[in-house]
């Protein structure tokens, strides 16, 4: 693979992948976050529409929500998506019906106390949420959403059937161009893997931070 097809091809690629991860997953938190948390809300009409979403969302495939964004949105809305827009939003949606389960369990492993004891302080709901619940329960999604950033990788690389030229799609191009496979789908493997592993590495830095604010060793 010659320098000029990785500076024209593969480096930009690297970059979509990239962005697409770091927008996704955020949007993802956030669903996941909103989600998880109405979950558990005392209202039965809140836990219920969050948990419809939950379940629509962790049934259907992310590459059919990528197309129908893309192809069958824009003829009944009347504006066309950008693909990697419409990448985004499928991915986000999807991935963040799995993250709200994860922190749907989290809350739902703080023992009942810690919440009585914030009950008796005299905090609003919101304040026993944000003081007492989350400081405790993040921690624990840690290392499931950990997992999950790295299924998220991996899941950008259908962005590429939408033409989006992240790195899977500039693999293709260089295969196309080189007539060689071997080589450009190894180089991906080993991009892959980099990315996972800086996630990893970075999320359990991030456990272990979270965990020694509240007195506890990370192992």
């Amino acid at each position: 693979m010659t320098a000029g097809l990785w500076q024209t091809w593969v480096l930009p690629g690297i970059w979509i992948t990239v962005q697409l991860l770091v927008y996704s997953a955020a949007l993802a938190a956030v669903v996941a976050f909103g989600v998880g948390m109405a979950r558990t809300h005392c209202s039965r009409l809140v836990r219920v529409l969050a948990t419809v979403y939950t379940e629509v969302f962790r049934g259907t495939s992310a590459l059919i929500l990528m197309f129908w964004l893309f192809f069958v949105v824009p003829p009944l809305l009347g504006w066309q998506l950008v693909p990697m827009w419409a990448a985004v939003l499928a991915l986000g949606l999807s991935y963040g019906a799995y993250g709200a389960e994860i922190v749907r369990g989290a809350l739902n492993a703080v023992a009942p106390a810690q919440r009585e004891a914030g009950v008796a302080l005299s905090f609003t709901p919101w304040q026993r949420m944000r003081l007492v619940v989350l400081p405790q329960a993040v921690p624990e999604m840690l290392p499931p959403f950990c997992n999950l950033l790295v299924e998220l990788l991996k899941g950008t690389a259908l962005v590429s059937l939408l033409g989006v030229g992240d790195v899977s799609f500039a693999a293709y191009l260089v295969r196309l161009a080189t007539q060689e496979s071997a080589q450009i789908y190894s180089v991906i493997l080993v991009v892959y893997f980099l990315i996972a592993f800086v996630i990893t590495r970075s999320m359990k830095a991030l456990e272990r931070r979270t965990k020694a604010n509240l007195g506890v060793v990370a192992k």
